[in-house]
């Protein structure tokens, strides 16, 4: 039985507690997609969490789909996860960015104006993505990868990854769900290559057991953790045979010796993820999606994971940790705030008081 405050090391990662702060966008960067002073403060909030997973971060001007993501491919970008990596290990968090390459899930209007939208077909996303405005808006047709140029897009996300290292970032997170590049690989409907990297589920996972692999080597395999959520249909996702795509993916990457799988916890027709993932996979699970503290702490109970990690709790929570540990109600968070201040990027993202900060003014 594994209790929920208790310390836990996922590969190379030591975390005081099994709560992870799940990544999610907040659209707070920089012009130049670099990670700013609020983006430090935000992090350094929630650092109280035994491990907090970034946003999507683009490896690659190309990568970038959405509004003001930040990237991790300039110096002036590492500069800035650098001041975010000090302050929460200057609070005695840990850290992982997530490396997100959207792939064919973009709107050129929140991209430079000469970064190509890829995937591996020239298949369009069908779902509609918010531009800079937050109106939503058709996506870029993509151009379909040639095999001669694969390589260079998992190199990207290997210098992402040594860019988070030189920043003092403990770990890196490849993004391979929500219809987002890697994903575009696994999936049946948005794969139609013809080459090694296409047709059988053996061909499909090649991309990202190839950049998994590539992360390992590059940083060491203990810190380098994945997220996955089979069965998605999230930006046009429909995989004819989820269960044996997945099952393939954890096979071939099980001896890789990786830092953990961040499994997004969906219900399936035929299957259930976190029962397929046990039965593929070794090492170190988090498990994800509709968690409250009671759930969590059954789920590690039972053995069936190895952390625990919280969304949108994190939003309106920056001590989450405590107020699990104290018993406190949650505050809810405003979801009119999520992706934009509307002028004050603190508004809904750094002005969440603590459960102490609240009672210091009750009793003043």
């Amino acid at each position: 039985m594994s209790d929920i405050f208790s310390p836990v090391s996922l590969g190379e990662i030591q975390l005081a507690n099994r709560i992870v702060m799940a990544p999610m966008t907040r659209d707070r960067a920089g012009p130049n997609d670099e990670p700013t002073e609020v983006m430090v403060e935000y992090y350094r909030q929630r650092a109280s969490a035994g491990l907090i997973i970034t946003e999507g971060t683009q490896p690659s001007p190309a990568g970038k789909g959405y509004w003001r993501t930040p990237g991790i491919h300039s110096q002036e970008q590492v500069a800035g996860w650098r001041k975010v990596a000090d302050a929460v290990h200057a609070e005695g968090g840990k850290i992982a960015v997530q490396i997100m390459h959207v792939g064919r899930a973009a709107v050129q209007a929140n991209k430079d104006a000469d970064a190509q939208t890829v995937a591996p077909s020239a298949i369009p996303c069908p779902d509609l993505i918010p531009g800079p405005t937050g109106v939503p808006e058709a996506t870029v047709p993509p151009r379909a990868l040639e095999t001669d140029e694969i390589a260079g897009v998992i190199a990207e996300y290997v210098t992402a990854a040594k860019n988070a290292r030189e920043a003092g970032i403990d770990a890196v997170e490849l993004h391979c769900a929500s219809g987002y590049l890697p994903m575009q690989f696994l999936s049946s409907n948005s794969n139609q290559r013809t080459d090694q990297y296409g047709g059988s589920a053996e061909n499909r996972v090649r991309f990202v057991v190839e950049t998994l692999s590539a992360l390992a080597e590059a940083i060491g395999p203990g810190r380098v953790g994945f997220r996955i959520c089979p069965g998605i249909k999230l930006n046009g996702m429909d995989d004819a045979d989820p269960a044996e795509t997945y099952a393939t993916l954890l096979k071939a990457v099980n001896g890789l010796g990786l830092a953990y799988v961040h499994l997004i916890h969906i219900p399936n027709d035929g299957f259930d993820s976190l029962e397929l993932v046990r039965a593929n996979w070794t090492g170190p699970v988090i498990e994800n999606n509709g968690l409250n503290l009671d759930k969590a702490k059954a789920v590690l109970a039972d053995g069936k994971a190895d952390a625990v990690s919280f969304g949108y709790a994190y939003i309106g929570n920056p001590d989450l940790v405590e107020r699990f540990r104290d018993g406190v109600g949650l505050a809810k968070a405003d979801r009119k705030s999520f992706y934009t201040g509307d002028g004050d990027d603190r508004r809904g993202y750094t002005d969440y008081p603590t459960y102490t900060q609240i009672q210091e003014e009750v009793s003043e």
